[in-house]
């Protein structure tokens, strides 16, 4: 409805005068005007019928200035002085307080016209619909101001959810609180799986189904088809039934759908018709539309990208390990949790002319960027490690390489050279958590010599040898395992320690005891790999 219509619509008018002949002349003009009208006799009278109950109130109050048991004056103070009735128009009329200082007085109290009786009826009229005009002006701003603020949450909402179903409860439920309204909606999901879900009012929770794979085509036909924009259309209550039999919403559907990429599924907001009662609202409900619509694309472009990501950084890791006699390995790989970013963690294993070189580091940074460079360090030092150049040549060579290819990147990286006999380890730690060493006789220590990351263009010192008796095991891990962003890393390491000190000695079992005491929910890349030396 356009606002010069809302400002034609007849109105509901509250008229107080003390005078019965009055009260009927006032009542027939207004009523031969197309108006509604209720009377009151008295000021107590007239505040009773605005404040009982929660019905509806009036549009507008004619109020005389002269009644029984208080000034109008008085009335109208107290109408403006109630948050329910603060913003209902007055009218003050009297045939007696007719000076400058009585219109004054009316007008500093809360009237908003004053005239003097007798009254000419198409003054009356014109005064009616020109306060009426203000009015409604003033309550349709502090309308469209209110559901700017919602939008502005629901746009925020839909934005920053984190998953799908987070995603499909901030559209549905930011549609509802934008028009106080019913509201459903139907999307695809990243997994393509059409999904429709519903919220009957803004206050109570969002439910969420699966839908049928042929509705989103069936509601794009009814406005984009395969074209890119924002429309809304009005769907008859009948064919939105037969596309949906379980939806719940009332009478003729206002269908919002967006799509911001040819090729993509729409987004699809729908409330009741009735909904949308002014120019405003239609626009509003679109740009909700839109903005679910740019937030879902980026969602699932996100989810290509971490699945993209996760593949390519499954296919850098080592399918299995090698099989070293004296030797028993066991490894396990954990992604972080579904929405973090993808993280550059690696292990490796590789049986050299000096021995079993075992590695594990990090990327430092999330992205596939990190997935890629973890790509080329670990290809790199198998490289290097297969030619036979001792631990630290290998960091000197990966500085130089990651210097030259990828300048401005720094990994953290941890070398064990295994001698052929398992009986001495050469460990060369470039900043990387220390490993630690389990002897069967004093129990678990780390070992924190360490050099420099790789990537700061510094040298790397010779590695240090440590002897390993038969029983020996170790551990190395990344930060993903022992990093919590509440505590210290050594009160984190130290109940590290503790728990491998008390726990199992079979590998496998340490590594699922280590991952579901320290790796849950977890917003970085794990790898742990472990040895036993016989």
């Amino acid at each position: 409805m356009t606002d010069s219509a809302q400002e034609r619509l007849p109105a509901t008018v509250l008229v107080v005068d003390d005078n019965e002949t009055n009260r009927y002349i006032l009542t027939s003009w207004l009523q031969r005007a197309g108006h509604i009208v209720i009377s009151a006799d008295t000021g107590e009278q007239g505040l009773t019928r605005l404040h009982a109950g929660p019905g509806v109130l009036p549009d507008i109050a004619i109020i005389d200035v002269l009644l029984p048991d208080m000034s109008g004056f008085e009335v109208s103070e107290r109408l403006k002085s109630s948050p329910r009735t603060a913003h209902l128009p007055i009218i003050q009329i009297s045939a007696a307080a007719i000076s400058p200082a009585d219109h004054a007085e009316g007008l500093r109290r809360g009237a908003d016209a004053y005239l003097d009786q007798p009254i000419d009826p198409d003054e009356l009229l014109a005064t009616v619909t020109a306060t009426l005009r203000y009015a409604r002006a003033r309550q349709r701003a502090e309308r469209l101001a209110q559901r700017l603020i919602a939008l502005n949450r629901a746009t925020m909402d839909v934005y920053s959810a984190v998953g799908f179903h987070s995603f499909a409860a901030a559209a549905t439920g930011g549609a509802a609180a934008l028009l106080d309204t019913p509201a459903s909606a139907v999307f695809l999901s990243p997994q393509a799986q059409a999904v429709h879900s519903m919220i009957d009012d803004p206050q109570a929770a969002v439910r969420i189904h699966p839908a049928h794979a042929a509705l989103l085509k069936q509601l794009a036909a009814h406005g984009l088809n395969q074209d890119t924009g924002v429309t809304i259309v009005r769907v008859p209550r009948g064919q939105w039934r037969a596309m949906l039999p379980g939806d719940h919403l009332p009478g003729d559907i206002a269908l919002a759908v967006s799509r911001t990429k040819r090729g993509r599924p729409p987004v699809c907001l729908a409330v009741p018709a009735t909904a949308l009662q002014s120019a405003d609202d239609e626009q509003l409900l679109q740009q909700l539309a839109n903005a679910s619509a740019l937030a879902l694309e980026a969602l699932r472009t996100y989810n290509e990208e971490r699945a993209l990501g996760l593949a390519l950084q499954r296919s850098f890791l080592p399918k299995e390990l090698p099989t070293v006699p004296g030797v028993e390995l066991a490894f396990r790989y954990l992604p972080a949790s579904e929405h973090a970013e993808i993280g550059g963690d690696f292990y490796e294993a590789v049986q050299t002319v000096n021995g079993l070189l075992l590695a594990i580091g990090d990327v430092v940074g999330h992205s596939v960027t990190a997935a890629t460079v973890m790509g080329e360090v670990r290809h790199a030092l198998r490289a290097y490690a297969i030619e036979g150049h001792p631990p630290h040549h290998i960091l000197e060579r990966l500085e130089t390489l990651l210097g030259q290819s990828q300048p401005g990147i720094t990994v953290t990286l941890c070398l064990v050279l295994v001698e052929p006999d398992g009986r001495r380890l050469h460990i060369a730690n470039a900043g990387h958590i220390p490993p630690l060493l389990i002897d069967p006789q004093d129990g678990p220590r780390f070992h924190h010599p360490h050099g420099p990351l790789i990537g700061m263009g510094q040298r790397h010192p010779q590695p240090t040898v440590v002897r390993a008796p038969p029983g020996t095991r170790l551990l190395m891990v990344t930060d993903g395992l022992v990093e919590v962003r509440t505590a210290h890393l050594d009160a984190t390491l130290a109940e590290f320690r503790e728990t491998v000190a008390d726990g199992p000695d079979d590998l496998e079992e340490m590594c699922d005891l280590l991952l579901a005491r320290f790796g849950q929910n977890k917003d970085d890349d794990i790898a742990l790999i472990t040895a036993l030396f016989i």
